[in-house]
C-alpha cells in the first residue's frame, strides 16, 4: 500500500491574486469562494505568498490604510509538490506552522492548494505510535516474528530496522509493510540475515 500523494488530495483550482489586488477584492474573493486564504502569484503564476483571513483582520485592526495583496501577504510561500506523499506535506505544514500549501509543478507554477483540512490527523502520528504499530501488527502479528529479534527505532517518521531475521527473502515484505504504516516517511534497513552473513546497508 502506498501513501496518498498531494495530487490525490489537493484542490486543483486554487484561487489566486496578483500583488496589486486590493484589500476589498481579496475579502470579496474569500467570501465568494468560501475559502480562508488566497495565494499571491506573479505574472508567470508562481507563488509569492499567501493572504489569509487572519492577515486581513490583523491589518484592519491595526488601523492601516488601503492595502494590496503584495503588502498583506505572508511570504515567501511555503509550497508543496504534487508527487509528495501526504505524510511529507503534513510534516512540512506542521513544521512551518501554516494551514495550507500552494502546490507547484516542475516550473514552480501554481497547480493547486493543499489545506490542513485535506489531511487527516493520522498523518501526524507520534513516533511512539508508529513504532508500536510496526512491532505489534507488522512484526508480531503479520509476519509472526519475535519482537525481541528486531529493533525498531522511529525518529521524525523515519524507521530504522536492525536485528536478525531468518532469511533475506523476508526483508522486502517487512520493508514494504513498514512503509505502508501511516506516518512513516522512510525505512532504513540495517538488518542481518540468518541465511547470509551480511548486512544490508
Amino acid at each position: 500500500m502506498r501513501h496518498r500523494s498531494v495530487a490525490d488530495l489537493m484542490t486543483p483550482t486554487a484561487v489566486s491574486v496578483l500583488p496589486g489586488t486590493t484589500f476589498k477584492e481579496i475579502a470579496r474573493l474569500l467570501d465568494e469562494f468560501d475559502i480562508t486564504a488566497v495565494c499571491v502569484v506573479d505574472g508567470a503564476n508562481r507563488p509569492l505568498g499567501v493572504v489569509s483571513e487572519a492577515d486581513l483582520v490583523r491589518r484592519r485592526s491595526a488601523g492601516a490604510g488601503p492595502d494590496t495583496a503584495g503588502t498583506l501577504m505572508t511570504s515567501p510561500a511555503v509550497v508543496a509538490r504534487p508527487d509528495w506523499s501526504a505524510v511529507r506535506a503534513a510534516r512540512v505544514m506542521d513544521r512551518s506552522k501554516v494551514k495550507r500549501l500552494p502546490v507547484v509543478d516542475d516550473d514552480g507554477r501554481l497547480v493547486g492548494v493543499l489545506s490542513r483540512s485535506d489531511l487527516v490527523q493520522l498523518f501526524l502520528r507520534r513516533d511512539r505510535a508508529i513504532q508500536e504499530e510496526i512491532v505489534e501488527d507488522v512484526v508480531t502479528h503479520t509476519l509472526g516474528l519475535s519482537p525481541s529479534a528486531l529493533s525498531v527505532e522511529v525518529v521524525d517518521g523515519e524507521v530504522t530496522l536492525s536485528g536478525t531475521v531468518d532469511r533475506r527473502g523476508l526483508a522486502p515484505v517487512l520493508l514494504r509493510l513498514c512503509n505502508s504504516v501511516d506516518g512513516v516517511v522512510g525505512v532504513v534497513d540495517r538488518l542481518t540475515y540468518g541465511d547470509e552473513e551480511s548486512t544490508r546497508k
